[in-house]
């Protein structure tokens, strides 16, 4: 029920203060377009005040939808409120019967200012859709991120007040025209300033640093003294920040727990390098702080009961959160059937390949593993190449009473999905986790 309660509330809340104005007044002499315009400035301005709620990672609001969701639905309303936005002058001037708007250079500071607001919101669709293209690294990426959304709110919101003078003159359209990007900015203040302290506050301790392969290493974090470990599910994640040795980054990232939640003690991370920050985890120390928010995420077989009969399919590092279900369905001693589908480059790129054997010994779950290494040695002699339709077939005698479960780069992710849609697999039996968010 909330996951339709959620985006009506998210709907009145945006379209209020116009429906506001449209039921009350006041009325100008403008015509259309112009109406129309301001319309557009309205809505495209409350819409940037709520990005800052979508953002803050609110659990009542991500429990029913997962982060990834959450945040899919925060790009496409950027880019539609930019549309709105960009728009909004466009109207105006045909509204006025003149392009002195876009075109005159004596124009007041707050016409000024609102056209700064619309270039940076155009900057932060731009920068934000082509990072990877960019090159802009994540940290430094969420660092301007964040800097120009404050910027692009405080601009927009004082163009909006010096601008609207009849409009603002309601009351009920004064209150929500405040109290809205209010509430957007005390979310920002919350998510940035307020929750880190708290979190460092009662940060845990590394307990342990394993080193599971040549490059990929798990972090065993246990909770303050006195303080029970948070609950989760298996295949969720969480976001953590290390306070570690001077010279090394103090930077908050999501990673999948790879423990399961019947371990009550402790929760752990399994990281691979592969990047500025990853690539010192192997330098994380027994007894160094870390932060934590958790859990996030909706990657979790106990999401959907009615699933019986698994396909997990994994590349790389993906395994980690299906490794999380494997240990609780292990530790629950559940009779689920589960093929598991895991490619890596390279035989000593398998993580947990000792453990995952002795699962497929002790028949809880009911496991099979079929290993695939695109870049095998002379010893190997199982499966080799990529996930293909070849092997996918081979192993997988029945598709429809199957749920598939997916967690691997995004080529090797696009090729599978592909593969299942041929065998018209619906899309209510494949889940699918996305490590970018």
């Amino acid at each position: 029920m909330a996951a339709i309660f959620y985006p009506i509330i998210y709907f009145l809340i945006v379209i209020s203060p116009l429906a506001v104005i449209l039921l009350t007044g006041p009325y100008t002499d403008h015509g259309m377009p112009y109406e129309l315009g301001k319309a557009f400035a309205f809505t495209g301005f409350i819409i940037i005040a709520l990005q800052f709620v979508l953002s803050s990672r609110r659990k009542w609001i991500e429990r029913h939808y997962g982060l990834d969701m959450i945040f899919s639905y925060h790009k496409a309303l950027a880019v539609l409120a930019g549309v709105l936005i960009l728009g909004h002058p466009v109207l105006l001037s045909l509204g006025l019967g003149n392009f002195q708007l876009l075109t005159s250079l004596s124009l007041p500071w707050y016409i000024w200012l609102g056209k700064a607001a619309l270039v940076l919101i155009l900057i932060q669709i731009i920068v934000s859709g082509f990072r990877i293209n960019l090159h802009l690294g994540f940290e430094k990426w969420r660092f301007s991120h964040n800097i120009i959304g404050g910027l692009l709110l405080v601009g927009a919101f004082t163009h909006a007040i010096a601008t609207s003078h009849s409009d603002l003159d309601i009351t009920a359209v004064q209150v929500l025209f405040t109290a809205i990007p209010v509430t957007g900015l005390f979310f920002y203040i919350h998510h940035k300033v307020i929750l880190p302290a708290r979190l460092k506050k009662n940060a845990y301790t590394i307990s342990a640093v394993q080193q599971q392969t040549h490059n990929v290493w798990t972090l065993e974090m246990r909770p303050p003294q006195g303080q029970k470990r948070y609950s989760y599910r298996p295949g969720q994640f969480h976001f953590i920040k290390l306070h570690r040795n001077k010279g090394l980054p103090e930077e908050e990232h999501h990673f999948t727990i790879s423990s399961t939640p019947t371990r009550s003690e402790t929760v752990i991370s399994t990281i691979k390098e592969s990047g500025d920050f990853t690539s010192t985890i192997g330098s994380t120390q027994k007894g160094d702080q870390v932060s934590i928010e958790a859990p996030f995420g909706r990657f979790s077989h106990l999401y959907h009961p009615e699933d019986k009969n698994f396909v997990f399919i994994a590349g790389g590092i993906g395994i980690t959160p299906l490794m999380s279900m494997l240990r609780y369905m292990r530790d629950k001693e559940t009779d689920y059937n589960v093929l598991l589908v895991y490619a890596n480059h390279t035989q000593k790129d398998i993580v947990f390949r000792q453990e995952l054997d002795e699962m497929t010994k002790k028949g809880h779950p009911k496991l099979e593993i079929i290993h695939v290494l695109d870049d095998p040695d002379e010893t190997w002699e199982g499966e080799t190449g990529f996930v293909d339709d070849q092997i996918v077939s081979k192993y997988v005698d029945n598709f429809d009473d199957k749920a598939f479960y997916l967690c691997c780069p995004p080529p090797m992710r696009k090729a599978v999905l592909k593969i299942l849609k041929e065998k018209s697999v619906p899309n209510d039996r494949i889940r699918v986790e996305i490590f970018s968010l």
